[in-house]
């Protein structure tokens, strides 16, 4: 067991369970709190058991009751260290769901009990002029919720009052999970780019993000293309909100749409003929990456030039445009396509989506 405040870092707090305090508020508040989570203690280990202590709740923070935590493949790459910069032992868990437990004293937005949720970020700053102006999850200092710091793999996890967002009704906790990390992903340049109901939009990997891009564009009034080079997965798509089907790895399909699309999501994460899809681009389109491609990307500027096109990424988005998915999703009843394990299967669920085989994302149950 070891010990830890909100950042992993070691406190001198004693293993001694939940002590409570009420503060005058009326919200609880507590001295110390045991966690029991799941581990690895070397690159690519096997989760064990693990319990730690979190310190004492800051006057900004929140404490949440997990009841289920989607798996991400950014957990395996964290898990195995691929990025050089994984602590371990290693907690993984990036898209809780779950109640509000207890809260800080300056925390007004939010209930004990309320149902909530948690992505890739924990904190951030709340003073930079990014933070300032909205735009959270570009703070220089944001934190993320599994790196240096322990994640959802548990029954409980702690974090900024500002990242921890409310579910609104309609929308479902138990597969919600991935929402707050490949649907704000997703639906973060969809909304900040803005992509018109007019716009034909095309959409590079139908997997765990591309699958969820498919449903915001539809529901968002656009003309869809799914670029995918699984032939097997094109009656899905189209299910899904696709209107068109088109090889990824085809040439002479993608040259048939040379022209014709105003913005192309790629949430693919290997390396394409990138100038084909640039041609597929209408003048004042955009190739928009938030795949995490590993090679970098060849263009030619005088593909871009004629046609004043554009290439850009982006990161999850920032607290307020995480609301508006989840107010979005409600209305339009978009969710993630789920399988369920339970949390104490947490080494199978991992060898399920490292093979390849998750259909689309993979949400434990903290129950189980």
């Amino acid at each position: 067991m070891v010990s830890t405040g909100a950042s992993a870092a070691v406190t001198s707090t004693p293993a001694c369970g939940a002590t409570w305090l009420r503060g005058a508020r009326g919200s609880i508040n507590h001295l110390s709190m045991t966690v029991n989570a799941y581990a690895a203690t070397e690159p690519g280990g096997r989760l064990e058991p693990f319990s730690f202590e979190l310190g004492d709740l800051g006057p900004h923070q929140v404490d949440i009751d997990i009841a289920f935590c989607g798996i991400c493949h950014s957990d395996l790459s964290m898990l195995e260290n691929h990025w050089q910069m994984t602590q371990y032992p290693f907690v993984p868990g990036h898209e809780v769901t779950g109640t509000i437990r207890a809260i800080g004293d300056h925390v007004s937005h939010l209930t004990i009990g309320q149902t909530v949720g948690l992505g890739w970020y924990s904190s951030s700053c709340m003073t930079c002029e990014q933070c300032m102006t909205g735009s959270h999850n570009l703070c220089a200092s944001v934190e993320g919720t599994v790196v240096g710091r322990f994640g959802g793999f548990a029954d409980k996890v702690r974090c900024s009052a500002e990242w921890a967002i409310a579910l609104p009704e309609g929308v479902d906790a138990a597969k919600a999970g991935p929402l707050f990390c490949g649907g704000i992903t997703v639906f973060g340049p969809i909304d900040g780019f803005g992509v018109k109901p007019t716009d034909r939009v095309g959409v590079v990997g139908i997997g765990g993000l591309g699958h969820m891009a498919l449903q915001f564009l539809n529901k968002w009034g656009c003309e869809v293309t799914a670029f995918s080079s699984n032939p097997a997965k094109s009656e899905e798509a189209r299910r899904l909100g696709a209107h068109h089907i088109v090889n990824s790895r085809d040439p002479e399909a993608i040259g048939a749409v040379a022209g014709s699309l105003d913005f192309i999501l790629v949430t693919a994460n290997v390396s394409l003929d990138w100038g084909a899809y640039i041609a597929a681009l209408k003048p004042n389109g955009r190739l928009h990456f938030v795949g995490a491609v590993p090679e970098p990307v060849s263009a030619s500027v005088f593909q871009l030039l004629p046609g004043q096109k554009q290439i850009s990424a982006s990161p999850l988005g920032s607290p307020a445009t995480t609301a508006r998915m989840l107010d979005f999703c409600a209305r339009h009843d978009i969710a993630p396509v789920t399988e369920s394990f339970g949390l104490s299967d947490v080494n199978d669920a991992l060898e399920h989506l490292h093979a390849g085989n998750a259909r689309y994302r993979i949400v434990l149950d903290a129950s189980k």
